[in-house]
């Protein structure tokens, strides 16, 4: 008698409790590191202010084209839906734990046909009927169903960060087809201005041949600058087309129906002023992908509490009314039949295998702790990497565009000089080489900011502030 008195008290003590640790984020040091929630390294090199990022980052472009478009992808895009309907499964498993909690009913019935062998009756035999109803509720002794609801909401909090993530992946996706769009655009217009300029050389090299004063050479030369500017012309038309297809693609449209009026585009979208970059500390806490390796974090380490509730047994406060008897008993006193009681199931004897299930369970809270680490680690060298390389680019732009500008001026020197008869044509012809390729290049920079800047937002993680979908599925 004094044993089980001795175990229902402590049960009773651990009614008191609920098992499992309680949760009070990622056991870890590394998104309160100075390093890590500091400035940024590169951030004193580079155009970049200690400014919260904008929720909506793409209007820092003040382009009312590109904002249209993000508005219709964030609307239609068929990731987007995805992740809703993730989200709209999520929240459905967790309303389905917390009915754990409210009294679960059943009913069963049946009918039966009774005719023991032997007996030599004729068919067809007794016919009888089963029904009853039954209700019961199981008592948290341990805990149990509040460690399950707290997997299941971080569950669903996980599933909203995804979802957010998908918005940041997919705005930044549409403002890189726009841009590449445009940009495809301006590099062709750039392409088609040092052809042209080429072409009025070669006239002018077919009339100084008409008058004397040049050869074939100088012609054969010419001409095949001219192909060489005309033969990267056809590679900015492809990579404009097919970037307006993957637009229409994010649009949720078929490739076919891309926006008409973006296909002349030939100005991407620029930035008038220093990207605000904010610190460490603000994306650590800003990053949907962040936000989600903490939830999960949050999830595993209740779903340690679900299996150390299996060292203790699972009570249920249960009632049934039942009628059992032939057909010909039907509505009689005798086949009515009433239970009420509590309802006790113990994996007593398998305790070694519940523990082993503990150790796994903590073996995936240590995994998704190190999946947290791993990926604030991966934001903060993202947002690094980004910003170097913009900033770099930029110093190589202005470099390329001086180089152009002292190009332009070669170029123009040695046509006057060669219309005066003071330069050859090889002269002339090298320096206007020169210029098409310094044009190339800058046009080329100018077209590699905008992917820079938008590869740079991306990684500041901004742009999943919104309404979640009421209603995802």
């Amino acid at each position: 008698m004094k044993p089980l008195l001795a175990s229902f008290a402590a049960l009773l003590l651990a009614a008191c409790a609920t098992v499992g640790p309680e949760y009070h984020g990622p056991h870890s040091a590394l998104p309160d590191a100075p390093a890590a929630t500091g400035r940024f390294a590169s951030q004193a090199h580079g155009p970049f202010v200690d400014q919260p990022v904008p929720g909506q980052w793409w209007k820092l472009y003040d382009d009312p084209r590109l904002d249209a478009l993000i508005t219709r992808a964030l609307a239609a895009n068929t990731d987007l839906r995805v992740a809703a309907a993730n989200i709209a499964r999520a929240r459905a498993v967790l309303a389905e734990t917390q009915t754990s909690r409210q009294v679960q009913t059943g009913i069963s019935g049946g009918v039966s046909l009774d005719r023991p062998s032997g007996t030599g009756e004729a068919l067809p035999g007794d016919l009888g009927y089963d029904a009853g109803i039954t209700a019961s509720k199981e008592i948290d002794l341990v805990g149990r169903l509040r460690r399950l609801i707290e997997a299941a909401g971080a569950d669903a909090d996980a599933a909203q960060a995804a979802y957010d993530l998908s918005r940041i992946t997919v705005a930044a996706d549409v403002a890189g087809a726009y841009a590449q769009i445009c940009t495809a655009g301006y590099q062709r217009a750039a392409a088609q201005r040092s052809l042209d300029l080429q072409e009025q050389s070669l006239a002018l090299t077919n009339r100084l041949i008409a008058g004397g004063r040049g050869t074939a050479l100088d012609r054969s030369q010419a001409e095949a600058l001219v192909e060489q500017l005309r033969a990267a012309i056809p590679g900015f038309e492809a990579a404009r087309q097919n970037a307006l297809f993957r637009l229409a693609v994010l649009l949720g449209r078929p490739p076919a129906e891309y926006p008409r009026d973006l296909a002349n585009c030939d100005t991407p979208p620029r930035l008038s002023a220093p990207i605000p970059v904010g610190n460490g500390n603000t994306l650590i806490r800003r990053r949907p992908d962040i936000r989600e390796a903490e939830r999960n974090v949050a999830a595993a380490s209740a779903r340690i509490g679900v299996a150390i509730a299996d060292l203790y047994p699972r009570i249920s406060l249960g009632a049934g009314l039942g009628s059992t008897a032939p057909l010909s008993s039907l509505g009689s006193g005798s086949s009515f039949s009433f239970s009420l009681g509590p309802l006790v199931s113990w994996t007593f004897p398998n305790r070694n295998a519940v523990r082993s299930r503990i150790v796994q369970a903590q073996a995936s809270e240590q995994a998704a702790v190190a999946q947290f680490d791993g990926t604030v680690l991966s934001a903060l060298q993202q947002v690094e990497s980004a910003m170097t390389s913009y900033a770099r680019e930029l110093d190589r732009n202005a470099s390329l565009r001086r180089a152009r500008d002292h190009a332009a001026t070669a170029a123009d020197q040695a046509r006057r000089l060669y219309r005066f008869g003071r330069a050859n044509a090889f002269t002339v012809l090298d320096a206007e080489r020169t210029l098409a390729s310094a044009e190339a290049a800058l046009a080329a920079s100018d077209a590699l900011l905008p992917g820079y800047q938008i590869s740079l937002f991306l990684a500041l993680g901004g742009g999943w502030e919104g309404p979640a979908p009421a209603n995802p599925a």
